[in-house]
């Protein structure tokens, strides 16, 4: 179990050993291998060794391994050999050495307490870019019995590793896979969707050519390009960083931090404003929204696209990246937006980005229909992200104020 290898571990580095070595005992492995498993850690750049029973092609069905369980094991490292893009032979065998200077590198001691270690642990080296080599072992199966749910281990290693590779995107947080966070002040980690079902495809596809965009919270130029390059949009752009100060393909940019509310501009002559993946973050989304809805509602031609996390995702399940400050689900952001004073033109859910994690080719583009299928049925748990499409409702001063005009120019 997972606690007593923390213990193993901790003993380990205190007590100064090189090495440290996980057979598991259910008689499947040979430990006269465990010196041949050693060698290359003591004259290699390497981190780890892994015993693998998958290099002797067809080796692990001659040992007596089971066929369901071969298959299993070559589904979940092909798996991770995608989204990790390495080339392994066999992820989940339980014969491994590691070198106790490298376990010092990663929290282990964040990992849970079961079975899921032992993956938890190959995640956290891939990610931290750590060595790992593996060696050829034989099989061996007989009559004994595994405790561990095949099908659980499987969703859990599928689950685990989806999360740990989109934290970088600011999509999932969970601090033992935090080795490279990305600060979202940064104009090149920043990731646009556009070539795949995202707020951001959706949004150039909603946009009218020669439009006015206002785009708040803005992260990046990169949106905005497209939509200048391909759309003759002269766009606006509202964010906190200083870095986009001098590019000279959008109308204006505007430093402003937007816990302090909206800076002073002309809001009605925008078609469009943009809040894409931003209220999250905010510190109070409702004070914002008000505020959004005052400098907006003299604007009736004015479209807003807004987006966010949806926390009542399948896969989620209220586990979003540190710097989401609020969670919502399709209820309570329609509650949001419609106390604010804003009518909803359009709902929609919004796929998991898939070729963010395993590349934009046949498989993504499978699974991101399989994903839009199952929003059909019900978007409140299968949606990654939730997508409104909205209007401010028209002041009554505005109104009355058009009206007398109007009465004033008919004399």
């Amino acid at each position: 179990m997972g606690v007593i290898k923390k213990l193993d571990f901790l003993y380990a580095i205190k007590n100064n050993f090189d090495f440290v070595a996980l057979v598991h005992g259910d008689g499947q492995y040979a430990p006269e291998y465990l010196e041949k498993l050693v060698d290359p850690l003591n004259g290699e750049n390497i981190d780890a060794v892994f015993g693998s029973r998958m290099i002797d092609k067809n080796g692990a069905l001659k040992g007596g391994m089971p066929f369901y369980k071969y298959i299993g094991n070559k589904i979940l490292t092909f798996y991770q050999n995608k989204l990790f893009d390495k080339n392994f032979t066999e992820l989940h065998s339980g014969y491994r050495i590691y070198k106790v200077k490298s376990l010092q590198k990663i929290p282990y001691e964040l990992n849970s307490n079961d079975h899921s270690f032992d993956n938890e642990i190959i995640i956290q080296l891939l990610m931290k870019n750590l060595n790992i080599k593996e060696l050829p072992i034989p099989t061996y199966y007989g009559e004994e019995i595994s405790y561990v749910n095949g099908l659980k281990y499987a969703f859990q290693v599928f689950i685990a590793n989806l999360k740990a590779k989109v934290q970088k995107y600011g999509i999932f947080y969970d601090r033992k896979y935090n080795f490279k966070y990305e600060n979202y002040d940064n104009y090149d980690n920043y990731v646009l969707k556009e070539k795949f079902d995202s707020p951001h495809n959706r949004t150039i596809n909603e946009i009218k050519k020669d439009s006015y965009v206002l785009d708040i919270g803005c992260y990046s130029a990169k949106l905005a390009k497209i939509l200048n390059d391909n759309k003759n949009c002269k766009v606006t752009l509202i964010d906190k960083s200083k870095k986009l100060e001098n590019i000279s393909f959008i109308e204006k940019y505007i430093s402003f931090d937007l816990d302090n509310g909206l800076p002073d501009l002309n809001y009605n002559k925008f078609n469009y404003i943009l809040l894409l993946d931003v209220i999250e973050h905010l510190k109070n989304p409702e004070e914002f929204m008000i505020k959004l809805k005052q400098k907006t509602e003299k604007n009736p031609n004015l479209t807003i696209i807004v987006s966010t996390a949806n926390v009542g995702f399948l896969i989620i399940r209220g586990i979003l990246d540190k710097t989401h400050s609020r969670l919502f689900t399709f209820s309570s952001f329609k509650l949001l937006v419609t106390q604010a004073g804003f009518d909803i033109k359009k709902i929609s859910g919004i796929p998991a980005p898939i070729p963010l994690v395993i590349n934009n080719n046949i498989l993504s583009n499978f699974l991101l229909k399989i994903n839009k299928f199952l929003i059909l049925i019900s978007k409140t748990i299968f949606s990654y992200q939730i997508y409104f499409i909205i209007k401010p409702q028209i002041s009554v001063d505005f109104l009355l104020d058009q009206a007398t005009y109007k009465a004033d120019n008919e004399k």
